[in-house]
């Protein structure tokens, strides 16, 4: 069901979930990106360098784009370089520029992303490709903002402001003498770590009606719309591809669509496919559960089974106990707490994520009690 009721029949219009709480180009809905907002917000005067860590595709370029936009250097440029695209024979050159006949084809002055970046912010992308040979030159022009081009003697000021992202772990390459310790502990003594998709859920929604408007806008087509079940299938998924993977499907959605709403049968075949698996991943022939119950303990939870006290009234409230006395009845099963919750193993484990239950290991002990109720229940769930 969609987290939001903007429903016409069996359809949502998707002009009724774009109105969300942003932060330049960021959507900042969830609890986590609020932080993440909050701290970019703090940061965003200051000229300190600052790292982004995050998975491929979670939106770090967001996040730099944001800083740049609260800082003092917001009227300036804001460039972008992927360090993945640095070619090593021309790497020095890429970043701090040369002068005409500093090597073969140098035919003429270059200023480099550094110089080009002057009065604004420089943004380097994947820091953790940066090949060896160029990191003691980036810790350089980190800690004194002084670049000097290839086949010059002179050295230039630049007044920039520098942010790096990765989504690579820089600490286990400095371990493995892949990365500088030194620049690593400059980089990292201001980061921002960047949430994926599938730990700001509450985000989907909104994130679909964005790029249907955008994608839509672009090619000429008027969708407004998309169905419940397509959205469902969409909130559901787990995004590995995070942000750029949500991005490209709704792009072929939107491509695909026949009407003016977005159904199932216009979603990725990805999307799709994992929305089959859920539905059939939950018990293997009626009679065994197909997966090993994920390990949980929710004895450390008092769980208010009384519905006098107001607090029980609290739609969280009310909605945590329910998952904790599936889980236990489920003896910690997420496929079969689903089934009794009327709801996608997805689902089960996002809400786990959001109250602080999916990183609490060892459920071993269920009381005589729940032990019995949990084999009635597996019993009612196979007749």
């Amino acid at each position: 069901m969609s987290l939001l009721q903007p429903q016409v029949g069996d359809s949502i219009l998707l002009s009724e979930l774009l109105d969300a709480p942003r932060l330049g180009p960021m959507i900042v809905k969830s609890a986590k990106m609020q932080r993440v907002a909050k701290t970019i917000q703090r940061l965003g005067p200051y000229k300190s360098t600052i790292l982004i860590q995050g998975e491929s595709g979670s939106g770090k370029d967001l996040v730099a784009r944001a800083l740049h936009q609260c800082s003092a250097k917001a009227n300036g440029p804001f460039i972008i370089f992927n360090c993945s695209n640095l070619v090593d024979s021309l790497a020095e050159s890429q970043l701090f520029g040369h002068v005409k006949g500093a090597f073969t084809d140098a035919r003429e002055d270059s200023l480099g992303y550094f110089r080009t970046a002057d009065g604004g912010t420089l943004f380097l992308d994947e820091v953790g490709e940066l090949p060896p040979a160029l990191q003691p030159k980036l810790l350089r022009a980190v800690e004194t903002h002084e670049i000097q081009p290839v086949g010059s003697s002179r050295s230039y000021q630049v007044d920039i402001r520098l942010i790096v992202a990765t989504n690579r772990d820089l600490s286990a390459m400095v371990a493995n003498n892949t990365f500088r310790a030194d620049l690593y502990y400059r980089l990292n003594a201001i980061s921002i770590n960047v949430p994926p998709l599938r730990e700001r859920f509450e985000e989907i929604e909104t994130l679909v009606a964005y790029f249907a408007k955008l994608f839509a806008g672009e090619i000429g087509k008027s969708i407004d719309r998309i169905s419940r079940s397509a959205m469902q299938m969409l909130t559901d998924y787990q995004w590995p591809g995070n942000l750029r993977e949500l991005r490209h499907a709704i792009e072929s959605a939107v491509m695909m669509a026949e009407s003016n709403c977005i159904d199932i049968d216009d979603l990725p075949e990805s999307v799709r496919t994992a929305a089959q698996n859920v539905e059939t991943e939950g018990f293997s022939d009626g009679n065994s559960v197909a997966s090993e119950p994920r390990e949980i303990t929710v004895t450390d939870y008092t769980v208010e089974e009384s519905v006098g006290s107001p607090d029980s009234y609290l739609l969280n409230d009310a909605i945590k106990s329910a998952l904790i006395r599936a889980l236990r009845k489920a003896n910690g099963n997420c496929h079969l707490a689903a089934k009794l919750l009327g709801i996608s193993r997805y689902t089960v484990y996002r809400m786990m994520s959001r109250f602080g239950l999916g990183q609490v290991k060892s459920f071993r002990e269920i009381g005589a009690r729940d032990a019995i109720e949990h084999q009635s229940l597996l019993a009612a769930s196979q007749s």
